[in-house]
């Protein structure tokens, strides 16, 4: 009776239609977010396999390229390999073994498909599959008894010379004198020292990175701003170990945007999908890195 007098029955009525809209909104907002977050986890699984798939990609509009090109789809490597150890050896040592008149012997280093025209006349036809293979050494003589491109880890500046014998330098294939070797991810960082090798020391750390969002709890905005600080506080300290190493070289492999933010820090750089803990992901880098595709043209 005294709520109807002093209108409180009238306020109570529309305090609780507010509560009621209130959580009506409530339960509205918890289902957008639960969307969201299953909208970012969706993306972000769609990254990964974007990630696994861009080597293959390239690879593929490299061929489609070709397979347009109806002059250049008659002509294909006559074979393809990856050299490592024993068998690198065994192939660099024919090749430096090879000897021929004066001005037998065709080595160049080659890095886009404007080819050397010693290259193009060495080749003619065949040329199509150079262009193919850069950046690249290719080897060859005036009888065409040999044809190869090699694609060193560590390539040299372009040349084109004729000689009595194929140029050839170890430090091109093979891990030679002392240098740094490191190996970063998101969340993690490897670093070694060696003589050729050698590991003469080794040193590395994992840091704290969030890898995906979950449902609920705070929004896929600040998860990525959280994300995204843990990376940069990881790279800064990637970029503080590799400036403690005292040497001359350094090679950085691994994950495409971190190797893309340390660049300017190292000497040589190689995407890796090298993984594990900083040790097991430190030797998987470098057995990865000191290998050699050859092509047989």
């Amino acid at each position: 009776m005294f709520d109807e007098l002093l209108g409180r029955a009238e306020l109570k009525r529309r305090i609780e239609e507010l509560e009621e809209k209130n959580h009506h909104l409530e339960r509205r907002a918890a289902a957008e977010e639960e969307r969201r977050a299953d909208a970012a986890t969706a993306r972000q699984e769609a990254e990964e396999r974007v990630n696994r798939l861009e080597d293959r990609i390239a690879e593929l509009d490299d061929r489609v390229e070709r397979l347009q090109d109806d002059e250049e789809a008659e002509f294909d490597f006559r074979g393809t390999e990856t050299l490592r150890g024993a068998r690198l050896d065994e192939v660099l040592d024919r090749l430096g073994s090879f000897r021929t008149g004066p001005e037998g012997a065709l080595t160049a280093m080659v890095d886009d498909e404007t080819l050397p025209k010693a290259v193009e006349d060495a080749f003619g036809e065949r040329a199509s599959l150079v262009r193919r293979a850069v950046p690249c050494l290719v080897y060859t003589d005036d009888a065409g008894l040999v044809g190869a491109a090699l694609s060193p880890p560590l390539a040299p500046d372009e040349f084109c010379e004729w000689g009595g014998s194929f140029r050839m330098d170890e430090s091109w294939f093979r891990p030679t004198g002392r240098f740094a070797f490191a190996v970063a991810r998101a969340d993690l960082f490897a670093l070694g020292v060696y003589d050729g090798r050698e590991r003469l020391s080794q040193r590395g750390f994992e840091s704290d990175v969030k890898e995906k969002h979950s449902k609920g709890g705070f929004s896929q905005a600040r998860f990525e701003r959280i994300r995204d600080g843990q990376i940069a506080d990881h790279v800064e300290k990637c970029r503080e170990a590799i400036d403690e190493s005292d040497a001359e070289t350094t090679i950085l492999v691994g994950d495409r945007e971190v190797v893309r933010e340390l660049r300017d820090e190292v000497d040589v750089t190689a995407t890796s999908d090298a993984s594990g803990s900083p040790e097991e992901a430190l030797e998987e880098g470098f057995h990865d890195f000191w290998a050699t595709e050859l092509r047989l043209l």
